[in-house]
């Protein structure tokens, strides 16, 4: 069966059972009196829906603990995410740190630049000066210098002296080059290791981001499965209380059963008195009159009859009081009676069709035989209905 379905069935026999349980309960127009047969017709159908009842029932624990379940795994789930994310927050600070690191070693190689820049510039300036002092001085060439030797070694020696003068300024300007070009690689190196870093950064946060959407995620699935949980605990207490109600209904109508067995026992061993046997006193064409008003005044005029000729086969029945006021005054049998509506009835008076009604009962009219019962129709009771009524 579709589980839809089963649940408006199963609402549907709730409802039978919260009328029958609120029928024998109450002070009802009259009791619950059907056949042994039809009661324990109601005693299965309502052990019946007590055991439908039960398999929701159980039906929702079971889903009750695979929610559970559930809920435990998307907290682990859960779990493993914030450890994650502890791990890539924790990894994004330390490159923070590492990229913060280069950027200052960049700042230094830069100064480290400037000043070889710096340095060679200045190697270049005094290797111009020497030069031009050694080969530019006034009127004196360099070769003159040469030439004007006291001697061979004298010549030599200022060959040797320019030549090492020129080496000096060669090597010391190509080591001040070398400085700047080593430099000059080290920060390209220094500036692409940053953006390695910063590549690695832009990864750990779109990894970050990623994670941070998987926990929001995963929390709004928890809240949902809390609220599910909540449900099924909520349907469960429901279902409990449906139990107990039926179980209260099912005693009910056992104990029922047991009246109407014993009724039955009782009614077969006594006679009916016939109509004309029977001595009205006065005041009782008022009395029944003002009861078929207030239990059947807005019905059918046969179901008025009908009303007032229950009443008087209580009276024949030697199972009653055997007179009106006995039968209607009877303790917890017609509710105008206990609710006061019948004194303020009789304080008013009838309708005149309550009257006529009440006249044709009397003269032993009754369009429900023998009947000694009437109710609001339920589909519990198989009788005979006439407007809202049923008589049985």
């Amino acid at each position: 069966m579709h589980l839809r379905t089963f649940r408006y069935n199963l609402i549907a026999y709730l409802l039978c059972a919260v009328c029958t349980v609120s029928w024998i309960g109450q002070e009802a127009a009259v009791p619950v009196r059907a056949s042994v047969e039809d009661t324990s017709k109601k005693i299965k159908e309502a052990e019946q829906l007590k055991k439908a009842t039960e398999e929701m029932k159980d039906a929702t624990e079971q889903k009750k603990e695979g929610l559970m379940d559930q809920k435990q795994e998307l907290e682990s789930y859960l779990k493993e995410l914030n450890d994650n994310l502890t791990k890539i927050t924790d990894n994004i600070g330390e490159i923070e740190d590492r990229i913060a690191s280069k950027q200052e070693e960049i700042e230094d190689a830069m100064e480290e630049l400037e000043v070889a820049k710096g340095e060679e510039a200045d190697q270049y300036e005094l290797m111009k000066k020497r030069i031009k002092f050694m080969y530019e001085r006034g009127d004196r060439s360099i070769v003159n210098t040469f030439f004007s030797s006291r001697s061979y070694a004298d010549f030599l020696n200022k060959a040797e002296y320019t030549t090492r003068v020129e080496d000096y300024d060669k090597k010391m300007y190509d080591n001040l080059a070398q400085i700047r070009k080593d430099v000059e690689e080290k920060e390209s190196v220094l500036r692409e290791e940053e953006e390695q870093l910063q590549s690695l950064k832009k990864q750990a946060q779109t990894e970050e981001k990623k994670v941070n959407n998987l926990v929001t995620s995963t929390n709004g699935s928890i809240a949902q499965t809390d609220g599910q949980i909540s449900a099924a605990e909520l349907e469960t207490a429901a279902y409990e209380a449906e139990l107990a109600a039926q179980e209260e209904n099912l005693a009910a109508l056992r104990k029922q059963l047991a009246e109407e067995q014993a009724m039955i026992a009782k009614a077969s061993k006594m006679a009916w008195r016939d109509i004309s046997e029977l001595e009205f006193q006065d005041g009782d064409r008022d009395l029944l009159a003002c009861l078929i008003y207030c239990e059947a005044g807005n019905q059918p005029y046969t179901g008025q009859v009908a009303v007032g000729a229950v009443v008087i086969n209580r009276v024949r029945s030697a199972a009653y009081p055997n007179t009106v006021s006995g039968v209607i005054y009877q303790s917890r049998q017609f509710s105008p009676v206990g609710s006061g509506r019948l004194a303020t009835r009789l304080a008013l008076g009838a309708t005149s069709a309550c009257y006529q009604a009440a006249d044709e009962a009397m003269r032993g009219a009754t369009p429900v035989g023998n009947c000694l019962y009437f109710r609001t129709v339920i589909p519990e009771i198989n009788g005979t209905i006439i407007g809202d009524h049923v008589f049985y």
